[in-house]
C-alpha cells in the first residue's frame, strides 16, 4: 500500500490517502510517529496498528465525550462521528462500545423526550421530531401509547388541553370571523394537531 497524498485538514490534523483513496485522519505528531509521508509504503501491520491503537480508541472517546455533553440517538451519534471522518467500521465499533455501557439507548431517549414534551406538543409533532432524530415510528408509538395512557388517567385529554392553551394564547373567540379562525387552525395544524382535534377543541372552547 502506498501513501499517495496527505491533505491538511486543519492546523493539527491531516487527511491520509492510500492508493488514491481516503483512508483516515491523523494528527501531525502521529504522522511522524508512524513515518507517514507522501510516496512512502505503509505495511498492513502498521495500517492495522493505526486503526486499532489510534483510530478505534479515538472514535470511542469521541462518542463518549459527545454523550457526556448531551443525549443522542444512535442516528445522531453516527452522523456526528461521520463528520469526524471516521470509517463505517470504526463508527460501528464506537456505537457498539457505548451501547454496551447503555450510554446510548434510543428507547430511553424517546421515553425522556416524550415525557418532557407531551404536555406542550402534539403526538404527531413528537412523532415527527423523533422520526427525524432516527427513532423508528414503532418504538415511538409504543412508548407514546404507554405514557399517554398513564397520563390521561390523571389529567384527561392532554391534546385537547394543549390546543385550548394555544387557543387562549391566540385569543381565539368562537365569534371571530372565518379568516381569523382559518389562520389559527393553520397554526395548530403546523404544530401537528389533526383537524378533528382542532375542530373539537374549538367547538368545546369556553
Amino acid at each position: 500500500m502506498t501513501i499517495t497524498d496527505i491533505v491538511e485538514l486543519d492546523k493539527k490534523r491531516c487527511k491520509i490517502f492510500i492508493d488514491g483513496e481516503f483512508a483516515f485522519v491523523l494528527y501531525k505528531g502521529e504522522l511522524r510517529e508512524y513515518d507517514i509521508k507522501s510516496g512512502n509504503e505503509i505495511s498492513e501491520s502498521v495500517y492495522e496498528s493505526i486503526k486499532s491503537e489510534v483510530l478505534s480508541k479515538r472514535a470511542k472517546l469521541r462518542a463518549m465525550n459527545l454523550l457526556q455533553k448531551k443525549d443522542y440517538t444512535e442516528k445522531q451519534l453516527r452522523d456526528k462521528l461521520q463528520e469526524g471522518l471516521y470509517s463505517q467500521e470504526l463508527i460501528d465499533e464506537a456505537i457498539n462500545y457505548v451501547k454496551s455501557y447503555r450510554y446510548l439507548d434510543d428507547e430511553r431517549f424517546a421515553r425522556d423526550y416524550i415525557t418532557y414534551h407531551m404536555e406542550m406538543r402534539s403526538r404527531n409533532r413528537i412523532l415527527q421530531d423523533l422520526t427525524g432524530k432516527g427513532i423508528s415510528k414503532d418504538v415511538t408509538i409504543s412508548i407514546m401509547d404507554e405514557l399517554y395512557s398513564e397520563s390521561e388517567e390523571i389529567s384527561g385529554d392532554i391534546e385537547t388541553e394543549q390546543i385550548n392553551k394555544l387557543l387562549i394564547k391566540k385569543h381565539f373567540d368562537k365569534d371571530m370571523d372565518y379568516k381569523d379562525k382559518q389562520k389559527i387552525m393553520g397554526f395548530l395544524v403546523r404544530r401537528g394537531y389533526t383537524m378533528d382535534s382542532i375542530r373539537r377543541a374549538m367547538e368545546e372552547f369556553e
